[in-house]
């Protein structure tokens, strides 16, 4: 990669603000921070945005009326909806095409980007398969081969659409491998359909199965698969309320209209959020209900009885409970019931209840989650944030400790009970990921495919400091960074953070954050409350009234950073996708002077209203609801970004990403927020809405339109930093 030369353009004064310890809403440093910054942008006009047209909603909470003036761009069918998205891509991508150096990173992006990714393989009937992106496919193919023969393609996403917006989704094979079912996404919905494929002749099995959502894909026998689904929506597919999750098992070649609903559909058997599995040996299905994304009810079904019956496992949705296997009749779960950091338990399947389970991993200090192949159990335990595997055989004996490459991510550890060789796959901020093998026998691994990427970790550091959040508690973040930078305040700096629904962010390599760095910049992310990191207490201690705990860690970590000298205010972006997008939106509305860039990417920024879209109710458990209590009421609007843009108030150079797909955060949450900071921003700093077309939440998205917005990202970043020159 070439040696980065950041050239910086004087702006007229850049302000420097230091922020202090108190994440609290300081009103006077707030008005001194917007006067100095008003100054900002001499050389700059100010925006002129497109007109949003403003309306009378008001709704009521609690006899407290509060007014949603735009809650017309929820309509994302309308006409007018569309023409307002068509004028603030105009402006964004006007904006974006002034910025010089704008083609010269994504032509550096594409160049780091282009090196070939494999997985690891795995065994399906007579084949070995795996996935192969020769660098600058918009998706992933699927190979296979028999043998030492040539490998040949099976799957070619990258032929599903014209434009590549079409995805894979999903692929499970049946139990001989003699059929495959694969799902595929198009334009980045949640939604799926399901096709099933002769892997043999490579003709299409029946019909498609549609309406398919939030679902795996559990083959038994050869004779059919569950799946599970909602009803067709009556009014918008991409933003209505889906609210009765269904199991279905569909047998082969017949209607989908006839499959058979194995659970939920009924009032009793309500739940949002509905998931089947049919265990290796067939014997038995196992079905998880949950109504929010934490906690669930775990029941199982012996599909070899007389008269299979609906057994309860985990009755209550007050804890994680899943299978991992079954060792004939004895059934083998990983819970946190009793275990916030998750063990390892054993029952009898003839009386499956909690009271009867014994430990086959206890609970430790670290997060626990397990795996299986070969014969034994692969315990995958997270030291603040980092991986340590252990070994295990199915009485519960500790084989060895596995040997990594490194302190970074381990992933994979599983495979089928007769497997000869486990792969796994190890990652960091500054190592691409690289797939090794391990013989499960003599513990010995090997590297089976090392990544092509053109970055040599050995020229940046990549570290782990702790921080002091404002209520004293200890932070971990690691900030990864060129070897050559000087702490000197000046360095540009991303710091990423998500702080939700126990999403643990352990070290992975990005194309994105490696050109980032490649050109100067620093990337820190710290492991916020309200994540996995630390188990259940830590997650719990970001949620609900908890909230608030998330923003002020992030702050809290912004300002170590500054008082560090890694950067500055001035030279200081905020990121986060989705609940990582309310995180930027928050911290960006209760601290305007904290960073120069503001990057809220798909966020959830109505916190009043995220509950009434898609499957949003099921995110209660995180953020309860604003009909929920005044109180919950109160709390919400307090920190609600949508309901917390000051008129006058100077925010962050701000760049908001969504796509008209994104149907699991929709992007009326994008929209109104943006209507929003256009209307009362009081400073220079732009307030655009970047939209992608055909695209969703981000999983499925080509390459190409990934290169484009992670280039116009970091275009707008730099460019809001005072740069204007990268080469």
């Amino acid at each position: 990669m070439k040696k980065p030369l950041f050239t910086l353009v004087a702006l007229g004064v850049l302000a420097a603000c230091s922020p202090n310890g108190d994440s609290t809403r300081d009103t006077s440093q707030t008005n001194q921070a917007n006067a100095e910054q008003q100054t900002q942008g001499a050389e700059r006009s100010a925006m002129t945005y497109p007109e949003t047209r403003r309306d009378e909603t008001v709704d009521t909470y609690f006899a407290t009326e509060v007014s949603d003036p735009y809650r017309w761009l929820e309509d994302d069918r309308s006409e007018e909806t569309a023409a307002w998205v068509e004028a603030q891509n105009e402006l964004t991508f006007d904006y974006l095409g002034q910025i010089a150096f704008r083609d010269s990173v994504r032509e550096r992006l594409a160049d780091a980007w282009n090196f070939e990714r494999v997985s690891a393989p795995f065994e399906e009937g007579d084949y070995t398969y795996f996935y192969r992106n020769d660098g600058l496919q918009n998706h992933f193919v699927v190979y296979r081969q028999q043998g030492d023969g040539e490998a040949e393609v099976f799957l070619d996403p990258n032929e599903f659409s014209e434009d590549g917006t079409t995805s894979l989704a999903g692929l499970s094979f049946s139990p001989d491998g003699s059929l495959a079912a694969y799902a595929t996404s198009a334009g980045g919905s949640d939604w799926r359909t399901i096709y099933i494929l002769d892997t043999d002749t490579m003709e299409m099995v029946g019909d498609p199965l549609e309406d398919v959502k939030f679902s795996g894909i559990s083959w038994r026998g050869n004779e059919g698969v569950y799946y599970s689904k909602y009803n067709t929506p009556g009014g918008s597919r991409l933003s209505e309320l889906t609210d009765q999750h269904m199991l279905y098992y569909h047998e082969l070649n017949t209607p989908q209209a006839e499959d058979e609903l194995v659970f939920g559909g009924t009032q009793e058997q309500k739940h949002r959020y509905v998931g089947g599995g049919v265990t290796d040996d067939g014997r038995f299905l196992a079905i998880t209900a949950a109504n929010t994304t934490s906690g669930n009810k775990l029941f199982i079904m012996d599909l070899e009885a007389d008269e299979p019956e609906l057994v309860a496992v985990v009755d209550h949705e007050d804890s994680n409970t899943g299978l991992l296997t079954n060792d004939g009749d004895t059934l083998i779960l990983q819970t946190n019931l009793d275990a916030p950091n998750n063990r390892l338990v054993r029952v009898s399947a003839s009386d499956p209840v909690s009271s009867n389970w014994e430990d086959l991993i206890a609970e430790s200090e670290n997060v626990l989650n397990v795996s299986r192949g070969a014969g034994y159990i692969f315990a995958r335990y997270m030291v603040d944030a980092v991986a340590k595997v252990e070994q295990y055989d199915f009485e519960g004996n500790l084989v060895r400790e596995i040997e990594l490459p490194g302190v970074g991510s381990a992933g994979g550890f599983s495979g089928k009970d007769d497997a000869e060789t486990i792969y796994f796959s190890f990652t960091n901020y500054i190592n691409a990921s690289s797939i090794y093998s391990l013989d499960p026998e003599s513990g010995d691994t090997e590297l089976y495919f090392a990544s092509g990427a053109d970055f040599d970790p050995d020229n940046y550091v990549s570290e782990q400091v702790f921080y002091t959040s404002a209520d004293g508690t200890r932070i971990p973040m690691i900030i990864s960074h060129r070897k050559d930078i000087e702490r000197d305040g000046s360095n540009p700096t991303i710091l990423y953070g998500y702080g939700g629904f126990n999403v643990s962010l352990t070290p992975s390599f990005s194309v994105m954050n490696a050109v980032w760095m490649d050109m100067g910049g620093v990337y820190a992310v710290p492991n916020i409350r309200g994540g996995g990191e630390y188990g259940r207490a830590w997650h719990e201690a970001g949620i609900r009234e908890n909230k608030q705990n998330v923003f002020d860690d992030f702050i809290a970590a912004a300002e170590y950073l500054i008082e560090e000298d890694y950067t500055s205010s001035d030279k200081l972006a905020l990121r986060g996708g989705s609940n990582g997008g309310l995180l930027v939106g928050a911290v960006m509305t209760q601290r305007p002077e904290l960073a120069k860039v503001a990057l809220p990417a798909v966020g959830v920024l109505d916190m009043l209203r995220y509950h009434t879209f898609t499957a949003g109710a099921g995110w209660a458990h995180d953020y309860g609801t604003a009909e929920q209590s005044e109180e919950m009421f109160e709390y919400l609007r307090g920190y609600s970004p949508l309901h917390n843009v000051r008129e006058g108030v100077n925010h962050p150079a701000t760049m908001i990403t969504t796509a008209d797909h994104d149907d699991r955060v929709v992007p009326a949450h994008s929209f109104k927020f943006a209507a929003e900071l256009q209307a009362k921003d009081g400073g220079q700093n732009p307030q655009l809405i970047r939209i992608d077309v055909n695209a969703g939440h981000g999983a499925g998205m080509p390459t190409s339109m990934i290169i484009d917005q992670a280039a116009d990202v970091l275009s707008f970043t730099l460019y809001n930093m005072g740069y204007e020159n990268i080469d």
